[in-house]
């Protein structure tokens, strides 16, 4: 069985001092790029540093609407952090940010409830949510079957604790540091608001 256990990529959300919102994984955009396809307000487009963000956008860092996002690159994979909103689980953006490449969106809110998307060429091939037993959708719901099942992840079952962060982790190799303890500075601002 593949471990959903500590050791791997995304521990820094399996010790639960991160109540984390949504994280959107893209392949092959910059920070700046990636923050821009998720209409990031262009005025709020910026390289700031851990003390500076509270400082430039602290009033808005957990708004729903309008959530602040921070940027970075792990590995081969550039991350969007919103702490307050779920713009990358829109289909619209997941639309965008995944053309010519592909993205992973992960979701956590305190119900508690995953969820997972995973698209690529503008299209979502998987997407599931935890909130009751899965059932995935998308264009081709099978496709990470074989990773998935041995997490525990089967159709109409419910989700172990912390399989949705291992699927992430051993079906694409995605990793990422707490971005509060990297003292380089990193893109950030204020995404616009979704269209109705």
């Amino acid at each position: 069985m593949t471990s959903t256990g500590r050791g791997r990529g995304l521990d820094v959300f399996r010790e639960g001092d991160s109540p984390f919102r949504t994280l959107t994984f893209v392949r092959d955009l910059t920070p700046a790029e990636l923050l821009t396809h998720m209409a990031v307000d262009p005025e709020t487009l910026a390289l700031r540093d851990a003390a500076d963000l509270p400082d430039d956008l602290g009033e808005d860092l957990l708004d729903d609407e309008e959530p602040v996002v921070t940027s970075g690159v792990d590995g081969s994979w550039t991350w969007a952090w919103e702490q307050g909103g779920t713009h990358g689980l829109d289909e619209r953006i997941l639309r965008i940010v995944s053309a010519g490449t592909e993205a992973v969106v992960l979701h956590f809110d305190e119900k508690p409830m995953y969820w997972f998307k995973y698209a690529a060429g503008g299209e979502v091939v998987v997407g599931f949510h935890t909130l009751q037993a899965i059932g995935p959708t998308g264009q081709d719901p099978a496709r990470l079957d074989d990773t998935m099942r041995p997490l525990g992840l089967v159709p109409g079952h419910v989700a172990p604790l912390h399989s949705v962060l291992a699927l992430v982790e051993n079906a694409f190799g995605i990793r990422l540091r707490q971005p509060a303890e990297v003292g380089d500075a990193r893109w950030s601002g204020r995404l616009l608001p979704l269209p109705n």
